[in-house]
């Protein structure tokens, strides 16, 4: 009997595990499409991109938030309405000017390569959660990931933008700041979904969506003395639609698919997922350029999925002893 019962356990958990996979690739998939959106609306700064973002986003969390709105905040105390304040400034607000600013002054390349470290940076914080999978299982993945990062940016690293020294460093700066900023995010958004068993992954992602909303709105005094006159009314249009595009299948349904995967998944599974996004936006740059990869990108995909599956490797052991 006990033995029919541990057996059922280890089936539930590997489902959980499939069922994570799944929902981080689709995330990743999603998130991944965030990258063409500078290239469609190439007439407009990061900044503008941000506020267009994250105000559709905080506007379609709050249409579909307010049927639920009353049960919400009885089962929300104001601690985790600070966490939910912390967590979409990490991971949405700061995170995405902190990258803008890195790729304008240092480069894609460079900031391709600092962020790309993600997936280490979580799952070596992850390794110490107890339950965890030892880091020692975990270095076969991690080393296979960071070989992934380094071919995705080696060609244009070895041939670099011109640009002056200052403006290379601030951009090593803000790629640093936004690499520290979305693990804190990842890491601390894990936690409380795990906390968070009243609060569906759904319901948390849309409470995220009203608070980056709310934090987008202070930026728009900032957007309007920087300026942002010299655009037609039709050029405003296209900004409109594509934000709403990206702040539904983005911040919306990846968003959704993230939570319930971080609800799933160990945090050192969860790290390796991101690396999903990293391959999906290869790939739609790919298409978008139509061409395709140079042997550098073709190992880099091959490394990101050998680096997936080996984590998922190093983990079916611990699943089995449950």
């Amino acid at each position: 009997m006990t033995s029919l019962s541990t057996a059922g356990h280890a089936g539930a958990l590997q489902g959980d595990r499939l069922a994570g996979l799944a929902c981080g690739m689709g995330a990743g998939a999603l998130w991944g499409l965030v990258f063409l959106a500078p290239e469609l609306v190439g007439d407009f700064g990061p900044l503008h991109l941000t506020i267009g973002r994250y105000l559709c986003y905080g506007l379609i969390s709050g249409v579909l938030v307010a049927f639920r709105w009353r049960s919400l905040m009885a089962r929300v105390a104001r601690r985790q309405w600070l966490s939910l304040a912390w967590l979409a400034f990490a991971g949405n607000t700061l995170y995405y000017l902190l990258l803008s600013a890195a790729v304008q002054t240092g480069g894609i390349a460079m900031t391709s390569l600092v962020i790309g470290f993600l997936p280490i940076a979580v799952t070596i914080i992850g390794s110490r959660d107890s339950g965890a999978v030892p880091l020692g299982r975990l270095v076969p993945s991690l080393l296979l990931c960071a070989a992934g990062v380094v071919c995705i940016g080696w060609q244009a690293i070895a041939h670099p933008a011109g640009g002056s020294l200052g403006r290379t460093l601030l951009g090593l700066a803000c790629a640093a700041g936004a690499l520290a900023s979305w693990t804190a995010y990842a890491v601390g958004n894990a936690r409380a979904l795990h906390r968070l068993e009243h609060v569906t992954p759904h319901e948390w992602n849309l409470l995220t969506g009203v608070v980056t909303g709310a934090q987008s709105m202070a930026l728009i005094p900032l957007a309007i003395l920087l300026g942002a006159g010299g655009h037609e009314l039709s050029s405003w249009a296209w900004l409109g639609a594509v934000s709403m595009g990206v702040a539904l299948l983005a911040s919306i349904y990846g968003n959704a698919l993230w939570n319930r995967m971080s609800r799933l998944l160990p945090l050192t599974l969860v790290g390796q997922m991101i690396l999903f996004e990293t391959l999906f936006a290869l790939l739609y740059g790919l298409a978008w350029e139509h061409r395709l990869p140079t042997p550098l990108e073709a190992a880099a995909l091959a490394l990101v999925v050998l680096s997936v599956l080996t984590c998922l490797k190093a983990h079916r052991p611990v699943a089995a002893t449950y």
